[in-house]
């Protein structure tokens, strides 16, 4: 016990001697800043489905029903470059709120289904129309960057931001007469993950849209921050 006490207090005497050492250190702290816009590359439908049944199994099967009609309908549309992608499944008891009492009404059953492709799929429209021709369903269209656009980009504006902080510390160095800066600390900002756009929140409307459907995505920035801290 004693050389652990020992070294607890050796170990608080030495954490002020290093701050005030840390603070002595002369430092010029800079932002480094890059960024590149581009148009989406990624459409994707995101389609909520609901259904509530008195037995689980009678949920479950009614939507099983509707995810396999959209794909059905998906299909036989003949669409192009797309994947249907299900996920956040759940299954719970409906349960009914009314003046200030709860009562249980069978099961809830739902499902998130996704349909991802290019946006500049000319199959967009068709999308549409199937999901219309499956059913009743709800759905968001939205045009974003996809992740592996964003990482083949994240080296080189890596370099970009870290070259730009390089000039800025630079151009403070030589406006004070400042010589042999060195690079002391880096530390990287998270990824901003540009938010998808949403263009289309619709139902029953969409099947007016038009056989040609034509929409204008506005271009999308990605960018990559640094903070360096220089001594000299």
């Amino acid at each position: 016990m004693k050389p652990i006490l020992s070294f607890l207090f050796a170990l608080l005497l030495a954490v002020p001697v290093f701050a005030q050492q840390t603070e002595s250190i002369p430092l010029i702290e800079v932002e480094g800043y890059a960024e590149r816009k581009i148009a989406p590359d990624e459409a994707i439908f995101s389609i909520s489905l609901e259904e509530k049944a008195l037995k689980v199994t009678d949920a479950v099967q009614a939507l099983n029903q509707k995810t396999q009609r959209l794909a059905e309908s998906l299909k036989k549309g003949k669409i192009r470059d797309y994947k249907l992608i299900a996920d956040n499944y759940s299954v719970d008891i409906n349960r009914i709120y009314r003046s200030g009492s709860s009562r249980d009404s069978g099961y809830v059953a739902r499902q998130t289904l996704r349909i991802e492709t290019n946006a500049t799929n000319p199959d967009l429209q068709k999308i549409v129309d199937a999901i219309q021709n499956a059913g009743d369903m709800s759905f968001n269209l939205s045009f974003g960057i996809a992740e592996a656009t964003r990482k083949s980009l994240e080296n080189e504006l890596l370099v970009e931001a870290l070259k730009n902080a390089e000039s800025k510390a630079q151009l403070i160095g030589n406006t004070f007469s400042i010589r042999s800066l060195r690079v002391h600390h880096v530390s990287i900002a998270g990824d901003n993950v540009p938010t998808p756009k949403f263009m289309i929140n619709a139902r029953a409307e969409a099947s007016n849209m038009g056989a040609d459907m034509f929409i204008q995505t506005d271009n999308q920035t990605i960018s990559k921050r640094v903070y360096v801290k220089y001594t000299y």
